[in-house]
């Protein structure tokens, strides 16, 4: 039904949706001081951070996307990309750059992760699309008391909210969650 709601978004809202994310992010303490920023190429109506994107190249801002690792299938690493950098399609049909470890960095080191999601609540629920690739690459908090990086922000359409998620074990939090719209501080 999330799913659906967000494809149901004509081109003319994607873009309007687009335009407000920007405007809610782009001059934000939070993406200002990011050095190491991880966005990801929009699908099946996802939010499109793409401005982000461009905003932060043209800041100076190193950018990464998420690369699906060939193996383990299960695996994602964060690799770094330029302007004009041509990328192809992965098992999914998602656009990202050809795999060079050369390029990656870890989680760990990124300031800010902008992550995709199906649907999200107010306290800092993800639905995502049920690969488990984020949460996977994020485990590493729960071993954590406190953690200062990677600020993990979810971006998303309003009508992606939802009043409650239940969440597993193995689900990472978010610390926010920006819409065209507003923010939403996890609680």
């Amino acid at each position: 039904m999330l799913r659906k709601a967000r494809r149901a978004l004509t081109p003319c809202e994607q873009r309007e949706a687009a335009h407000g994310l920007y405007r809610q992010l782009a001059q934000h303490p939070l993406f200002r001081r990011a050095r190491h920023i991880s966005l990801y190429l929009p699908t099946d109506g996802e939010i499109d951070p793409r401005l982000l994107l461009r905003a932060a190249q043209r800041r100076g801002k190193i950018t990464y996307l998420p690369v699906l690792s060939a193996w383990p299938r299960t695996k994602m690493v964060f690799q770094r990309i330029r302007p004009g950098e041509k990328f192809r399609p992965n098992r999914f049909r998602i656009p990202e750059p050809r795999f060079n470890t050369a390029r990656q960095r870890k989680v760990w080191a990124l300031d800010l992760v902008f992550l995709p999601l199906v649907g999200f609540d107010d306290a800092g629920g993800r639905l995502g699309m049920g690969g488990g690739f984020y949460d996977r690459s994020l485990a590493y908090l729960a071993r954590r008391k406190t953690w200062r990086k990677p600020t993990l922000l979810g971006l998303a359409h309003e009508c992606q909210k939802v009043d409650r998620l239940n969440q597993a074990s193995w689900d990472v939090p978010l610390q926010g969650t920006v819409t065209d719209k507003k923010w939403y501080f996890a609680r």
